[in-house]
């Protein structure tokens, strides 16, 4: 394992004049999503430092196996997984000319229904979507295989989960995917998590777990569902890579600052004199019941899987990516038998881009 501050040069399949002109090219091609995605601009000095290299040691990754590679996206609430993910898709896409398509755990909740059931059957916190066994896992086995097999004539439909009437959309609005794909990213807050031992279920660690689990029958209940159906979905991924928040505490303050930004969007669709009822802002009280659905699961990963990632990239208290974690490290010799095939794509990327 290593810990540092910007991408180790040994772990690199390009030269340094190749790499400089993937960040180019990187910077071309994301130029009008800085904006959407309302990042702080120091991004564009991380695309050369972490990003761009990132991308460089998974194009490494996709040609040491034959088939798509299975990316994992792990972080907490507010960490920026679905940032990391355009990221990824951007630069694979751009300046390596890979395919890729991804979804996320939470375009895998169970419908009300199903969780309604689950609540009168089982346990009243199960209505809350979020913790192990509030998501079709079969679905996202099936996705995943589908998209691994790139049948060109039989698209794979991954569904869209509306939040704001917390339910699953109409299969007619899901989104399809035909072909074969290089890169398939698979994104959510407990991806690659592992069950706890029993003896650490006794115990509540919160006010949520103290009052309305008092018996711990939620807590096993999502602790055995992630010991079985979800580890065999998790057991698809090839590479796994964790966004690691440096506390709870700053899971809450991110997620308090996600809640204020939707509230200046819900005051801007006033404005402009839109429905906005749909779009229920929660004050810090339910903020902070909200995130204990999950703290428990989330503290445990924060101990653990720093270790066990393949990559684990560290945000400090400013929501940035201060060290990063190498647990499976590119052999060298990896590295320079890769070099000549990614100068290749990088000349075709390039040319690509500068002919738009």
């Amino acid at each position: 394992m290593r810990v540092i501050s910007q991408w180790p040069k040994e772990q690199l399949c390009l030269s340094a004049e190749r790499r400089s002109e993937a960040v180019k090219v990187v910077e071309k091609a994301f130029a009008s999503a800085l904006a959407s995605l309302k990042v702080d601009i120091g991004l564009v000095e991380m695309f050369e430092s972490i990003y761009v290299p990132l991308g460089t040691w998974l194009y490494c990754r996709k040609q040491q196996q034959t088939g798509p590679l299975v990316i994992g996206i792990n972080g907490a609430q507010g960490a920026g997984k679905s940032t990391l993910f355009n990221l990824i898709e951007v630069i694979l896409s751009e300046a390596f000319d890979l395919k890729v398509v991804g979804f996320s755990l939470d375009d895998l909740y169970k419908t009300r229904e199903e969780r309604e059931r689950l609540a009168q059957e089982i346990h009243p916190l199960l209505l809350t979507r979020g913790v192990p066994g509030t998501h079709d896992v079969q679905l996202g086995i099936d996705i995943i295989r589908s998209l691994k097999k790139g049948d060109p004539k039989q698209p794979t439909k991954i569904p869209v989960f509306d939040k704001s009437i917390d339910d699953r959309c109409p299969s007619a609005v899901w989104q399809e995917w035909l072909g074969p794909a290089d890169i398939i990213v698979f994104e959510g807050w407990c991806v690659g998590a592992l069950p706890q031992d029993e003896a650490a279920l006794v115990a509540p660690i919160n006010a949520l777990e103290s009052n309305e689990d008092p018996h711990g029958d939620w807590r096993r209940y999502v602790n055995d569902q992630l010991a079985g159906p979800y580890q065999a979905l998790f057991d698809l991924i090839d590479t796994l890579i964790m966004l690691k928040v440096p506390s709870m505490e700053a899971v809450f303050e991110w997620r308090s600052l996600q809640e204020k930004k939707l509230a200046e969007r819900v005051k801007y669709i006033f404005d402009t004199q839109q429905p906005t009822d749909h779009l229920r802002i929660m004050d810090e009280q339910e903020i902070q019941r909200f995130i204990q659905h999950y703290e428990r699961l989330t503290r445990q990963m924060l101990i653990e899987m720093p270790e066990r990632a393949d990559v684990t990239l560290k945000l400090n208290e400013n929501h940035k990516i201060s060290e990063i974690e190498i647990n499976r490290p590119l052999e060298r010799t990896e590295s320079i038998l890769l070099d000549t095939a990614a100068d290749t794509s990088m000349d075709e990327a390039i040319n690509r881009i500068e002919t738009v």
